[in-house]
């Protein structure tokens, strides 16, 4: 069997295996070799707003129909409300069913009390209220929102340019065909960065395994089988048990995509893969349309991996530190969350930060704050199955919504899947 060096697929492997080699053995070096991750990212973060922006206004103007916009807005909005409550349940089942934080010693906690108070700090700053949320999506100016890089504004202000170039008819033609070009400059930039992933994915992977070590891996084992256990279940069982109903199989969906998969694993970061998959999902069957508002919209409202990773991490210091949850406070804290997962949405490390934010957010519920440092050692390694579980999540829902809608071309999932097959072979020589 000969391997195609040439394949992208092949080549983030083969970087993911040199990275967790040089990071066992050379750690310092490894974690240097961070830089490499940061950089690619960054490269994918100054082409997300613009992409967003015109797939959104692309998409808007050819369907020109503000009643449409909106179902199909309402629609995926539910369901993403529909499916994180989902996600947390099932984290929360299986705390009780394994219970991974029973035993632990938290004598050590104290040690870790400076890292525990920079994310404490970061979530008192951090607006979380539902009333900050929902004027945090309305940006100052356009531009800022633009060169901040956040999500939700751009979102809000491509939407309603959008609909203002929609309502244009024929003379805001030339504007569509003008921002045609440039989403398609804007494409070809990013095939041009993903050229840089595999140093990336193998940087990023060195600079963990050289942090934290793999012997951090089998520490808080329990804890770490737990959250990959749930999160293959969720993926397995609900998104599955949804493709099913929607009429298309998550396993084919998830070959198509898997050189989104790889990438995300290699850089532990969702965002890593957003304008590509962006891209996949239309090549899949999607409208751009369609696209262009969900898939943005879930990287803020449909964090499934996050979602399962906060409600475990609460329950897994209660369990640690011994405290028996009732009923009501563990409901509690899956209502608080809902709130919470969605506020920091955006923010850099958005799951720590979140989890001591929900923490100091819960009225009479006992768990230490502090308990959080238990989970530092191995936060990273989970961040990957939280980003993994994000990304499958928003692609599922795209696809869904689509078909629900009837802005599914059958036959682009049928080409997509054979082409995926066609690589696969080719791969594998």
């Amino acid at each position: 069997m000969r391997i195609n060096l040439k394949n992208l697929t092949v080549q983030v492997l083969i970087a993911i295996v040199i990275g967790i080699l040089i990071g066992q053995f050379n750690p310092a070096f490894g974690v240097e070799l961070k830089v490499l991750g940061d950089i690619f990212v960054k490269m994918i973060k100054m082409v997300i707003a613009p992409i967003v922006f015109f797939t959104i206004v692309i998409g808007f103007a050819g369907m020109g129909d503000m009643k449409k916009i909106g179902r199909i807005g309402g629609k995926a909005l539910l369901y993403f409300e529909i499916i994180t409550t989902f996600a947390m349940a099932i984290g929360i089942a299986v705390m009780y069913i394994i219970h991974p934080g029973s035993g632990m010693d938290t004598s050590k906690v104290g040690k870790s009390a400076a890292e525990v108070a920079k994310y404490t700090k970061q979530a008192a700053e951090t607006p979380h209220g539902f009333v900050d949320f929902i004027a945090s999506i309305i940006p100052d100016n356009a531009i800022g929102a633009f060169t901040k890089g956040e999500m939700l504004p751009v979102l809000f202000f491509s939407i309603l340019f959008g609909l203002a170039l929609a309502s244009l008819g024929s003379k805001g033609k030339p504007v569509v065909e003008l921002f045609e070009k440039l989403n398609d400059v804007f494409f070809k930039l990013v095939s041009l960065i993903m050229r840089f992933s595999p140093f990336a994915a193998g940087g990023a992977m060195a600079y963990t395994i050289g942090k934290f070590g793999i012997a951090s891996l089998f520490s808080l084992g329990k804890m770490m089988g737990s959250v990959y256990i749930t999160m293959f279940l969720f993926v397995v069982v609900v998104l599955g048990l949804v493709g099913k109903i929607y009429g298309f199989s998550v396993f084919n969906l998830l070959k198509f995509i898997k050189e989104e998969l790889l990438l995300v694993l290699g850089t532990s970061s969702s965002e890593s893969a957003l304008p590509r998959l962006m891209q996949r999902l239309e090549q899949y069957g999607c409208s751009k349309s369609v696209v262009g508002l969900v898939v943005p919209t879930g990287y803020s409202f449909n964090l499934d991996g996050t979602s399962i990773y906060l409600s475990m991490a609460a329950l897994f210091i209660a369990q640690a530190y011994g405290l028996e949850l009732s009923w009501v406070q563990v409901l509690t804290v899956l209502g608080i969350l809902m709130l919470t997962s969605k506020g920091a949405a955006g923010v850099t490390g958005s799951g720590f930060i979140t989890l001591a934010a929900t923490l100091t957010a819960i009225p009479g519920t006992p768990i230490p704050v502090e308990g959080m440092a238990l989970l530092l050692g191995v936060d990273r390694f989970m961040s990957e199955a939280r980003a993994i579980t994000n990304l499958i999540g928003n692609s599922v829902a795209t696809v869904v919504i689509a078909k629900s809608e009837k802005q599914f071309n059958p036959q682009g999932q049928s080409q997509a899947t054979a082409a995926a097959e066609a690589g696969q072979q080719i791969a594998a020589g």
